[in-house]
């Protein structure tokens, strides 16, 4: 810990010329965090993946963080204990921060079930870029749905520390959009949300 300490004191940030406000001059946008958080089949990649379309059918430049696509690379060594889930949504925020510094618009998908970490992540990429989608699917829907198997797998004591079941999931209290998408097809509630977006983009 003393020695992780000293490095520290050793690293000096270095200020680039090509600042984040060129950046995105040139590539003509507001790079913003559009984060997508809701219980497991809630829809949140499925919605991510169609927004992400309509973006770039209107010349956007994009970038998708998906929560299984991200634990397959970048987070493979991190389980799903709290501890683990607080590195991976830290990691994630970095991640997104320095792709809006590239003046990129990043959408994420994550369950993220803990509000202290979502504040976060937050904090890392910057309040006025950093959009809150909570997609507010109820437990029933999704587990009605239960496209992975996961919920009935967790039901059966197969899965741990898994959100809404025995793992907790902290609703945002004042997201930025919310949706539910009970009864609702997937353009109609990309319609909403990309309506919504307009504000921020």
């Amino acid at each position: 810990m003393e020695i992780a300490a000293k490095s520290e004191r050793n690293l000096t940030w270095h200020d680039m010329d090509i600042t984040r406000e060129v950046r995105a001059d040139r590539l003509e946008q507001q790079p913003k965090t559009i984060w997508l958080t809701g219980l497991s089949g809630a829809g949140k990649s499925t919605i991510v993946n169609e927004l992400e379309k309509r973006l770039f059918v209107y010349g956007k430049k994009t970038m998708v963080l998906d929560g299984d696509n991200v634990r397959m690379g970048l987070n493979k060594n991190l389980g799903f204990s709290e501890e683990d889930r607080v590195e991976n949504i830290r990691r994630i925020a970095e991640v997104s921060k320095l792709m809006n510094d590239a003046g990129i618009i990043v959408l994420t998908s994550f369950i993220s079930p803990f509000r202290k970490d979502r504040r976060n992540a937050k904090e890392i990429i910057g309040k006025d870029s950093f959009v809150e989608v909570y997609i507010s699917t109820p437990i029933e829907e999704c587990e009605r749905r239960d496209v992975k198997g996961l919920y009935k797998k967790a039901r059966a004591g197969k899965i741990s520390d898994f959100s809404g079941i025995s793992s907790p999931y902290e609703e945002p209290e004042s997201p930025d959009i919310e949706v539910d998408t009970t009864g609702r097809t997937i353009d109609e509630t990309v319609d909403y949300i990309y309506s919504e977006l307009k504000k921020y983009l």
